[in-house]
C-alpha cells in the first residue's frame, strides 16, 4: 500500500504528484476532487511512485550526512574534492577542499557561507554573460536557501538561485541561468518559453535531465 504523506488542496485544476528527496509522496489536488479519485490515480501511478521512492532511499544511503572528517568528498562545480583539515587560513580549494580546524565547531554553517559567496560570484558571471546574448537585463541576483527550487525569477526582474548550485557542473548552472533569464520574457513554461531556451541552449533537455537526476549531489 502506498501512503500519501501530504494531501494539499487548492484552486488548481489538475492533480499533481511529487516524490520528495525524503521519499515522501505529496499530492496536490483541486478542492472538488474526492479522495477515492485521488487514490485511483495513485494506484495507477504506483510503479512510478515506488521507483522514485526507492531511488531517493538509495541516494540517501549512498550520500550520508557529512561528518567533516578528512577524506570526505565535497562537490564544487561538479568535481569532488576530498576534505583536508588545515591549521590556518580560510576555506579554499587546492587539489583538496582545505578546511581550517578552528571552523569545525560550526563546520556546516561556515562551509555553507563559503559556498554562498562562491555561488554568487560564479552565477552572476554566467548571468551577465547570457543576459547579453538574450538581450534582456535582470535587476539583481540573490542567493537563496531554497531546498527544492534551484532558481526563480520575480516579476521585478530579480533572479534567485539556490546556493547548492555551486556544487553542480557549470553546464547545469548555465541551464538554470538561461531558464530563469528566459522567464524575464516568458513567465510560464509555454512552447514559446522552451523555444527561446532552445535557441540559446539547443541541448537544454539533456541538461535538464542531468539536473533532475542529480539531487543528492547537492546534499551537505
Amino acid at each position: 500500500m502506498i501512503v500519501i504523506n501530504k494531501l494539499l488542496r487548492s484552486r488548481r485544476r489538475s492533480i499533481g504528484l511529487e516524490v520528495t528527496q525524503e521519499a515522501e509522496l505529496i499530492i496536490r489536488a483541486p478542492h472538488r476532487v474526492p479522495l477515492n479519485e485521488i487514490e485511483k490515480i495513485v494506484f495507477k501511478k504506483r510503479n512510478w511512485i515506488i521507483n522514485k521512492q526507492n531511488f531517493f532511499r538509495q541516494c540517501k544511503s549512498d550520500y550520508p550526512e557529512k561528518r567533516f572528517i578528512e577524506g570526505e568528498n565535497f562537490y564544487y562545480l561538479g568535481k569532488a574534492y576530498r576534505l583536508k583539515l588545515v591549521d590556518e587560513g580560510g576555506i579554499r580549494l587546492s587539489e583538496y577542499l582545505e578546511f581550517p580546524r578552528n571552523l569545525l565547531l560550526n563546520a556546516k554553517v561556515n562551509l555553507v557561507q563559503w559556498y554562498k559567496i562562491c555561488a554568487y560570484e560564479r552565477i552572476k558571471e554566467r548571468a551577465d554573460y547570457y543576459a547579453k546574448i538574450i538581450g534582456k537585463p535582470y535587476s539583481d541576483i540573490k542567493i537563496s536557501n531554497a531546498k527544492k527550487r534551484f532558481g526563480s525569477c520575480s516579476f521585478k526582474g530579480s533572479l534567485n538561485f539556490n546556493w547548492r548550485m555551486i556544487m553542480a557542473p557549470l553546464e547545469i548552472i548555465d541551464y538554470v541561468v538561461v531558464h530563469e533569464l528566459t522567464h524575464l520574457e516568458e513567465r510560464n513554461h509555454s512552447f514559446r518559453f522552451w523555444n527561446k531556451v532552445g535557441k540559446i541552449m539547443p541541448d537544454y533537455k539533456e541538461k535538464r535531465f542531468l539536473l533532475k537526476n542529480s539531487h543528492r549531489l547537492f546534499d551537505l
